[in-house]
């Protein structure tokens, strides 16, 4: 692919400006996630199959071996499309026609016995089984592939909302989030300027038992997609290490107590403002003792307004670049992409969810 083919060139011209720089680190890292997605190829699922920048995507994922690939939608449709833009590898993909296909009466049954106490019933269930997220969904639930990709039609609502009635969320986990990995000019900071923050996307305002959840979440997203072998968290505030005193400090120490119970292998510390999880200085100063402070690759927002502004920000300002998000919570790999997506953004998230699904075997 001519993204990956970019790397190598990158690599050997010595004379490239701040910018290349930065697009080395991006691409390296998308190279790295590329490449553990070939070594154990999943079955990921492509609800919105007739969809342009999905399609051609989805070429270039069976043209680089990246992953199976379960597309929904009229087979004969699918056909004119992959035709009409050219792409010859379309043919390698699984196709479901959600109209018609042998499983429909299983996955109806399926859907009706784990949504019967909400009082569904076979009827409205065989009527939802013809919903392309929905199917994808049961297609995973029933063991027939390992994780999903959609939005570039569908809202994040509607991608969401199937996954959490059918897969639900992972074991101790009760809400979703969303991670972003962020590629600096700054390799002193994180893991050689790459970090992993959450929550930026999905739950507004966590308590402390959702924030906890939230940092254990990321670090394993840090683990599995970025490929960090020591994460290290920080819970962040405006206070570091009891400098000031607020009910919404005292929210991040107790989520901080729930993580190490939820997770004791864990390595994490706070509360911590932001310069003393990074600045070694400033955190031994600050924080004098913790294994984290002055050395986090891995940052917990005490909520979404401010993780969302903040990674904007650093984007924007810092000229980082932000790949993501990557949903976590759910007990099997679903991720939401922008309806402005481009198909470069659809290939990668095909790779970060294999990544996801592979971590979760």
């Amino acid at each position: 692919m001519q993204i990956l083919q970019n790397v190598v060139f990158l690599q050997k011209n010595t004379r490239i400006n701040n910018s290349n720089i930065k697009y080395t680190l991006v691409m390296d890292l998308i190279s790295e996630i590329v490449a553990r997605a070939k070594a154990n190829k999943q079955r990921i699922v492509l609800p919105e199959g007739t969809e342009e920048r999905t399609l051609k995507a989805a070429d270039q994922v069976l043209a680089d071996g990246v992953a199976e690939l379960i597309l929904i939608g009229n087979p004969a449709e699918i056909k004119a499309l992959a035709d009409k833009f050219g792409l010859a590898n379309i043919d390698k993909a699984t196709i479901i026609d959600p109209e018609n296909h042998p499983k429909q009466e299983e996955y109806a049954q399926l859907l009706c016995e784990l949504r019967k106490k909400k009082g569904m019933t076979i009827e409205e269930a065989r009527k939802l089984v013809l919903d392309p997220l929905y199917l994808g969904c049961l297609i995973i639930k029933a063991g027939d592939a390992d994780g999903q990709l959609a939005g570039a039609r569908n809202t994040t609502g509607n991608v969401l909302r199937p996954a959490l009635q059918i897969i639900k969320t992972s074991p101790g986990i009760t809400c979703v989030s969303g991670a972003m990995l962020m590629v600096t000019q700054t390799p002193q900071y994180g893991e050689n300027g790459v970090l992993v923050v959450g929550d930026v996307a999905v739950t507004p305002m966590p308590d402390a038992a959702q924030l906890s959840q939230i940092a254990v979440c990321t670090a394993q997203t840090a683990k599995a997609v970025a490929g960090f072998e020591d994460p290290r968290v920080a819970m962040l505030s405006f206070s570091t290490k009891g400098s000031a005193k607020h009910e919404v400090v005292d929210k991040v120490t107790e989520a901080l107590a729930l993580a190490k119970e939820l997770a004791p292998e864990l390595k994490i510390d706070g509360e911590l403002q932001a310069d003393a999880a990074l600045v070694p200085s400033v955190g031994s100063s600050k924080a004098p003792g913790s294994e984290i402070a002055g050395k986090a690759n891995v940052l917990v927002f005490p909520n979404l307004e401010v993780g969302n502004i903040a990674y904007k920000l650093v984007q924007r300002l810092g000229n980082a670049d932000a790949i993501g998000p990557i949903l976590q919570g759910i007990a099997r790999p679903v991720n939401d992409l922008s309806r402005g997506c481009s198909v470069e953004d659809v290939y990668k998230m095909v790779a970060i969810t294999a990544n996801q699904a592979i971590a979760a075997k």
